[in-house]
């Protein structure tokens, strides 16, 4: 099991946020640079818990989205953009680049909350399933 809390204001900008131009009459993809900003903050965030060993095995990924209270409660559910699904996606592709697994198909379980909090920052816990 790996479980750590990265103390941070959790990116709200999310993969489903890359561009597309034209170049010599064909669609080019790229990541504005807000995507480039929140996809290195969380890279170098994930980077000081990546386990000596990859995980291989299916695995169950449980994550708490902490955002700044601003004028909701502590511990209130946060139930605005951005879609937890969106979120996890750009996490997972980070996970992914700095060796917590090969691939992101190894998720085979999701537990994803947001909340609004006097402490933001991400909690993360893997487990690995039984076989």
């Amino acid at each position: 099991m790996t479980e750590f809390f990265m103390a941070m204001i959790p990116p709200t900008v999310t993969h489903q946020e890359k561009q597309v131009r034209i170049a010599s009459s064909k669609p080019v993809f790229y990541e504005p640079q807000e995507l480039k900003n929140a996809r290195a903050k969380l890279e170098a965030h994930l980077s000081l818990y990546v386990p000596e060993k990859e995980y291989a095995c299916g695995i169950r990924l449980m994550t708490k989205w902490c955002f700044p209270c601003g004028k909701h409660k502590d511990g209130e559910y946060r139930i605005t953009r951005p879609d937890t699904d969106n979120l996890q996606k750009l996490l997972k592709d980070c996970m992914t680049q700095v060796g917590f697994w090969k691939d992101d198909a190894l998720v085979a379980s999701e537990i994803t909350e947001k909340f609004w909090s006097r402490i933001p920052g991400i909690y993360i816990r893997i487990e690995e399933l039984e076989t």
